[in-house]
């Protein structure tokens, strides 16, 4: 035992009601796409995206995401929910892959994007704001809830769960203290984050969708490193977890995806400043004029 560990006694749910069932996961999952969309449109303002396309496709990419998240855990799972069919569609019971909702929900919004004839390039990096923060809070639930299971550790902030409802109860009797896996994934998705800002704001001001590439790269390769860390995936292919061959697929792709964006026309965006200070300044007819940085 290491000589400090972090004991987590809460119980995964919230609130039952019948069949109605409210976890902490549940919560920061709604908390998280909330926060996600509502950032993603502060970023589409910013760099000139009309709101109401943003407004659709964040409509459109919520369900896609919704879809591919089960999808891929249901696949992932498959020997499991052969046999249990009519589970695959009990999402209050858990069970999403995080990998699902952001392909899911990426392939959803694209589509209607170019069936809409709405700009693809710049969308796709004020979507990358949104999952990066979406998918960091929802990181808190999986802490409290216990459903990923980490290599055993004598780290200091290992942890253990004592609540007997959590689904790590049994791997924290088994294997004793481990690693906050999904919790290392929440700071590394915050630090990526920020470096999301200097990217979109001083790297790639005038090249639309390098700022998500950057962002769908990063994540690939968090998420190949830190599924060493947990056991609650098998090997498919290659000494490969699910996350892992995902994230080299999507690493392979984005190579193509690179070659694109760097062929796109310049796209530099204009960017509202405040007032000063002493009050709003008024143009030739008299209306507030904007100050715009070029």
């Amino acid at each position: 035992m290491p000589f400090l560990v972090i004991e987590i006694p809460w119980s995964p749910d919230i609130l039952r009601l019948g069949a109605f069932i409210l976890s902490w996961h549940g919560l920061f999952t709604a908390i998280g796409i909330l926060a996600g969309v509502q950032l993603s449109l502060r970023i589409g303002q910013t760099v000139g995206y009309d709101p109401d396309q943003a407004y659709t496709l964040a409509l459109v990419g919520i369900p896609g995401g919704i879809v591919g998240a089960r999808a891929l855990f249901v696949a992932e799972h498959w020997s499991y929910y052969s046999q249990s069919l009519g589970e695959i569609l009990a999402l209050n019971e858990g069970g999403i892959s995080v990998w699902g909702a952001i392909l899911g929900g990426l392939v959803s919004a694209a589509l209607f994007a170019k069936w809409r004839g709405y700009p693809i390039a710049r969308g796709l990096d004020i979507t990358a704001f949104g999952s990066a923060l979406g998918l960091a809070i929802g990181r808190l639930g999986d802490l409290v809830n216990g459903e990923h299971l980490g290599r055993a550790t004598n780290l200091p902030w290992a942890v253990v769960y004592t609540n007997p409802d959590s689904p790590a109860f049994a791997h924290s009797l088994t294997v004793g203290p481990h690693h906050p896996a999904t919790t290392y994934e929440m700071f590394g998705l915050l630090a990526v984050l920020g470096v999301l800002f200097f990217a979109l704001h001083r790297l790639f001001r005038d090249r639309a969708a390098l700022t998500f590439l950057l962002f769908i790269d990063a994540y690939s390769l968090l998420r190949f490193f830190l599924t060493d860390l947990r056991v609650d995936s098998d090997v498919i292919a290659y000494g490969l977890r699910t996350p892992q061959l995902v994230s080299v697929i999507v690493l392979a792709l984005s190579v193509p995806a690179l070659i694109w964006a760097l062929r796109l026309p310049r796209q530099p965006f204009v960017e509202a400043l405040s007032p000063p200070p002493s009050g709003p300044r008024s143009g030739p007819s008299g209306g507030r004029a904007t100050v715009r940085r070029p």
